[in-house]
């Protein structure tokens, strides 16, 4: 059996699902200032494929990276953590 490479996995929130079988999710990191020592948010947007269309905004989800499907897809969903309320 052949081993696959270990692809990177992200932790993030839908923040749209308007587009067909695509969803984006942002990621937030809290990141030490260099020089004033002060916790900065900053934040990274991934496009993902949702094959079943069943992510909603405001989910948590868990993302692995794939082959590139798109213009600017190069993520899929692995799992939905925890639906919004």
């Amino acid at each position: 059996m052949e081993k696959r490479n270990l692809r990177k996995e992200r932790i993030g929130v839908v923040s749209s699902n308007k587009m067909e079988k695509s969803i984006v999710v942002n990621e937030v990191k809290r990141v030490k200032h260099p020089m004033y020592g002060k916790f900065v948010l900053k934040t990274k947007k991934y496009v993902a494929h949702d094959e079943n269309n069943d992510c909603n905004e405001g989910d948590t989800v868990r993302i692995m990276e794939t082959r590139p499907m798109s213009k600017s897809k190069r993520w899929r969903l692995v799992e939905i953590l925890e639906r919004a309320k």
